[in-house]
Order: C-alpha cells, then structure tokens, then sequence
C-alpha cells in the first residue's frame, strides 16, 4: 500500500437534507484514488419549481472521476436511494450493483421510462461480500420500509467502514429477517474504523414499534369500520401492505390495490415471493360486486399527490371506485416535511363527503422505518466504531446524532455536509476539501440547472406573468401595423380602475413615437426602449415585474 494513500468519504446529497441520498468512497494517494458510489437518490419538486418532475443531485464531481469511479453499489429501492438512477446512469455508465427485489424495480421502471440501452446490473444478497476496485464489501440485512435492504460493511487497507443506509430494529417484521445483529457484533470485535449513519429519527426517544404490532392495530381499525376502508400508505412499504392484507384477511375481507406504482410494486413483490401466502387481490372491475363491508383499499397518494389514488377518490373522479359517506380512509405513513397542506387538501375534500379519516398517532397504523434513539444505542453498542458521521438528514437530525455518538463514547465524531470531502484516514478524521455538489433538475427529457430547464424563468411567469408586445415597423422607422400587446397573469384592472391592457398598448405606443426615426431603424434599440416603458408602467401601477418579451419586425 502506498503509505500516501488516504481513505475518503464525501456526499453529494442527503446531508443537511431529506432524501437525494449519494455518497462517494474512495481510497488512494492524491492522483490515483479510485472511488465508488453508494446510491443515487432523488427528492421531489416544491411549488417554487413549476413544471420540474425530479430534483436529482449534482454530479459533476463524479463525471469528472472518469475511469477512477469502479461501480454503483444500490442499498434499497426507495426513490430517495435509487429513484435519480435511470435520469444520471448515462451520463456515468457504471455497473450498478443491487439485490433482486432493487434489480426488478428498476426493469419495471426502464419499461415505463427507456433510456434506449440496457444499464449493466449485477446482483448481490444480504450475506455476500464481493469486491469493486480497492474495496472489499460486504452487505448485511438490516430491517427497514421495504424488502432486501442492507447496510454496506466497506472494507479497505485503512479500515472498515459501515455505510448504514436506511435501518432500524425490528424483532417481530412481517418482511424478511430481523437486523442482522450477530453480524454487526462481528464486524464490531474485528474492528470499525467508521459508522456512516442514519439520522432520520435521531431526535426520538425509545425504540420503533415492530410492523407485527403495526398490522395488529390496523386489524382492529378494520374490525372496528362500518363501511369500506381505504388505506394509504408509501406504494414502497412492501411489509406495510402485506401488514394490511394480512390484517384484511383476519377480519374478512377482500384486498384490492388502486394506483400505478402500487401496482408495479406488487407485481415486483409477487415474483419474488414477497406475497406469498395471502388470497389473490380483486380487480377494479370486481369492486361494485363487493359487499362494503367486506373490502380494503390498498392505494397510493399517502403524500397528498394530486394524480394518486386517494386524491382521485376525495374528487369521487374514478370511474369504476367510489366511497361514500361512514366509509373509512386510513393515512398509514408519516407526513414528509412540506406535503402537509396537499394531505389536508384531500382529507377536507372526504371529511366533507362523510368520510371518517384517521392519521397516524390517532391509532397506531404506521411506524417509520429509522432508527430512534434507542435503536441507534444498541448499533453504537454492537459496532462500537472510532469515528461515528451522521448522514440522512436535516441539520437538527445530524446534530442530534452528533450529541448521542458523543456522550455514548465514540472517540471521534465528524459532523459533515454536502460536498465535504471527509479524510477518515490516515490519522484523526478531518474535513480536507469542498467537492462541488448542488441540485439539477429533470423537466420531461431534459436534464440540468435551473437556468438550462427553464425554471427561473417559469417561476417569474408564475409570480408575476408576462407582457408580450410586437411591433411592425417600415424601411423608415414608422409602425406599419398597430402595435399588439398581449397580457398573460396579469390583473384586468389597475388599483384606479384602469384597463392593464391601455396603459400597456399606451406605454408601448409613447416609447415608440417619442424615438426619432433614425433610431426606430435599429430593432435592438427598439425593443429596449419599449420594454423599459412597459415595465416601468406595469411596476407603477401593480407593484410587480412581469417578464415582458418584445418583437419587433420590419417590412
């Protein structure tokens, strides 16, 4: 080994937020490091980014590593883990290492959404060690919101590192095996140089609930309902819907899924045994034959999306599922900061039907999938790692964890944030470099800055609207035509009870006819000329600045 040679951790999302998880590993003397990259991640769009379909991490840095970057390695299938992979995998072309269930939901993903070429997978399983560049891995189950998740023991010249993805201690999951503790007590007696961590629930005393505990409270909430159930969870929680099914089934009744991921999910989950077990789930078409008392609703939207399926049914607009009034909506799953006003939009629009809701904390009908602090005790006790770093979430999250590994006694804590680049060894650990990190955007096919997708532009027009004007003008400098203005988003009346599009067509008119002839003949001087009139007068008389676009044309 070269004695110049440093082991490195950086992240490119997910530190100092929620979700657009990525992390870089790498190890090597300055100029022969070679790297791997451990998930890729999306987060999803606010309002402030009309039009934008995913928020995607920005990997230049790791366009830049070239042939020094080995292989993709996938820790789970959640969007916040794997959901930016077919939009960035061009522009990185690397095998992407994954377990089956990961495996096939992204070939049920290609098949909606090609790229055009096959993206080169390699499967691995919980238990398996394998080896990319200067790193041997090996993946260990952990227990989480979704089938075959597994942490990441790293193993390198300079130590082992254990990249924790997302985790938690389940003892009685209705999923899968229990996290594997026997294995984290090994790789703790062997030796961990650092723990990479989970930080979403952090701030929480005790410990988790089991999903067995989960699916027992779902049952009662069914026995208990009068009409039909629906229930809405994360399409993703594969345990979760095998939870309800199961607590469907002890109550008698029959179990329908509504929404298109929901769906894809379950086909994935099916042929790999997941749903084993469990009566076949009815049909759409089958659902007006059901007795209302003898059905669940297994359906996507728990977020407040406005095309999922729950959302439809609060407008009553499918054409073949309805619910009516002493029927029951279930929201199992936790509320992700910022969709909070789209869930109430939906539940105002059911609670005004008759329709009885119940959240999460009513009842107990959902459990996160991370670890509280509880939880995050006994792993500091099974690894007992020199150097703990706190990753997947928010500043208060990372804080939080930072304090805990602190006063449990790990030796070293390094807090860290997107783009630090983090020397875990040689010697203590230390922030040595700023990696260049951000957001891109993905807006239909197009990929990029908000300044390539459009968005800046598309948020003015969303705020404040737009002016269009053209204008015609001779070989001489004067109008050939009436000048045409054309007012997008913006009021009809001004505060003194003005038409907008007179004091535009004015302001237009009075720019031009005040420019001597001469100066008419340059288009450019034109356009600016005008387009400062109408904004100044629009500014005046509204207190906003629309995007004006002028045209100009000579004949």
């Amino acid at each position: 080994m070269d004695k110049s040679a440093e082991l490195l951790f950086v992240p490119l999302g997910g530190v100092g937020e929620i979700g657009m998880n990525l992390a870089l590993y790498g190890f090597g003397p300055k100029n022969k490091r070679e790297w791997i990259m451990v998930d890729c991640g999306v987060t999803f769009p606010g309002p402030s980014l009309p039009g934008v379909d995913l928020v995607l991490p920005d990997i230049s840095f790791v366009q830049e590593l070239g042939d020094a970057l080995k292989a993709i390695v996938i820790t789970h299938a959640h969007e916040d883990h794997y959901g930016a992979l077919i939009a960035l995998w061009p522009l990185i072309r690397k095998p992407v290492w994954c377990t089956p269930f990961t495996a096939g939901m992204l070939e049920a993903k290609l098949q909606s959404d090609p790229i055009g070429e096959n993206i080169p997978v390699k499967v691995y399983k919980a238990g398996q060690k394998f080896n990319i560049g200067p790193f041997e891995i090996e993946a260990v189950h952990v227990t989480h919101s979704i089938p075959e998740p597994v942490s990441l023991a790293i193993k390198s010249p300079l130590g082992t590192l254990i990249h924790t993805g997302d985790w938690k201690i389940d003892h009685a999951p209705t999923l899968g095996a229990p996290t594997d503790e026997a294995t984290f007590r090994r790789l703790g007696k062997e030796g961990v140089l650092a723990m990479i961590c989970d930080s979403t629930n952090a701030m929480r005393e005790g410990e988790s609930p089991t999903e067995t505990t989960v699916s027992a409270s779902i049952a009662d909430v069914i026995q208990r309902a009068k009409g039909r159930v629906a229930i809405t969870t994360f399409s993703s929680n594969v345990g979760r819907i095998r939870s309800i099914a199961k607590a469907a089934e002890s109550v008698g009744r029959r179990v329908m899924v509504m929404g298109r991921s929901m769906k894809r999910i379950c086909e994935v989950s099916e042929e790999l045994g997941y749903l084993q077990g469990l009566e076949p789930f009815i049909d759409e078409n089958e659902f007006e034959s059901i007795d209302r008392k003898k059905i669940v609703i297994i359906c996507t939207g728990s977020q407040g999306e406005d095309r999922a399926a729950v959302a439809k049914l609060s407008r009553d607009e499918h054409p073949r599922v309805h619910l009516a009034p002493g029927d029951t909506v279930v929201f199992s799953s936790r509320v992700i900061p910022g969709n909070l006003k789209h869930i109430l939009d939906i539940q105002n629009r059911l609670a005004d039907r008759g329709i009885d809701i119940i959240n999460d904390g009513e009842e107990l009908v959902h459990v996160s999938g991370h670890p509280r602090i509880g939880e995050l005790k006994q792993m500091y006790d099974w690894v007992k790692p020199q150097i703990s770093v706190p990753v997947h979430g928010e500043a208060l999250h990372l804080n939080a964890h930072a304090r805990l590994a602190a006063d449990f006694g790990v030796p070293e804590v390094a807090p860290v944030r997107n783009g630090n680049l983090l020397r875990l060894a040689p010697g203590p650990a230390e922030i040595i470099d700023t990696i260049h990190h951000g957001r891109i955007y993905k807006d239909g096919k197009v990929i990029g800055s908000e300044e390539d997708v459009g968005v800046t532009e598309r948020r003015k027009l969303s705020y404040a609207g737009l002016v269009a004007c053209s204008i015609v003008l001779d070989r001489n400098g004067k109008l050939a035509d009436e000048i045409d203005i054309s007012l997008h988003g913006l009021p009809e009346l001004t505060a003194n009870g003005e038409s907008f599009d007179d004091i535009v067509f004015d302001a237009a008119s009075a720019a031009v006819e005040s420019m001597p002839p001469k100066r008419r003949k340059d288009v450019s001087v034109v356009e600016g000329a005008v387009f400062k009139s109408i904004r100044a007068v629009v500014r005046n008389n509204w207190g906003k600045k629309p995007a004006v676009t002028v045209f100009v044309a000579k004949v």
